[in-house]
């Protein structure tokens, strides 16, 4: 494998559902074997170090890859055989996060993305294929790479239309206090 270490990258990464059940959200950020629009390929083990290396801090969950706008806490972040599997919760404290959620609600925002830096990578005709990466972050974004990177319910009963009715309850609890 050559260098390719380059500048911070976002991908908008493909590959799962995020699903949603009583205000957590849970799915794969990054799907292992899928080529993505970009033609990079996220082989087995590309998040592995990175993960080891974060000593207890968490990977960031961002509103649209954007640093100033944290929306909630990825509470698990674990790369297992089909790929970056994360889980967390939007945080209705925070003013882009009761936004994300109305949007999530609404259906007009429905997208996952990773942002990070490749360590390690090989071209091959069609792209990339990325063998280490430093993960960074992953956002809920407008537009994945990938259209099978959406966030999903589960049922009606626990989709999001449930889980945002829970999270602005709270955050009109918080706001009358």
């Amino acid at each position: 494998m050559n260098g390719l270490q380059g500048a911070p990258e976002r991908k908008f990464h493909a590959t799962g559902t995020l699903e949603v059940q009583d205000g957590v959200i849970a799915g794969y950020a990054s799907r292992f074997g899928l080529r993505d629009q970009g033609g990079d390929v996220v082989l087995p083990g590309a998040y592995g170090a990175s993960l080891g290396r974060l000593g207890g801090r968490r990977v960031k969950m961002l509103w649209q890859h954007d640093a100033g706008e944290p929306i909630g806490v990825w509470d698990e972040v674990r790369e297992d055989g089909t790929g970056l599997f994360v889980k967390g919760r939007i945080l209705p404290q925070v003013a882009r996060g009761r936004e994300a959620i109305a949007l999530l609600d609404a259906g007009a925002i429905d997208g996952l993305s990773i942002g990070y830096r490749t360590l390690r990578a090989e071209r091959d005709a069609k792209g990339r294929q990325l063998a280490e990466l430093d993960l960074w972050e992953v956002s809920l974004v407008t537009f994945p790479m990938q259209v099978e990177a959406r966030v999903q319910a589960k049922s009606e009963d626990h989709g999001w239309r449930h889980v945002a009715a829970i999270l602005r309850g709270a955050a009109a609890e918080i706001a009358a206090r």
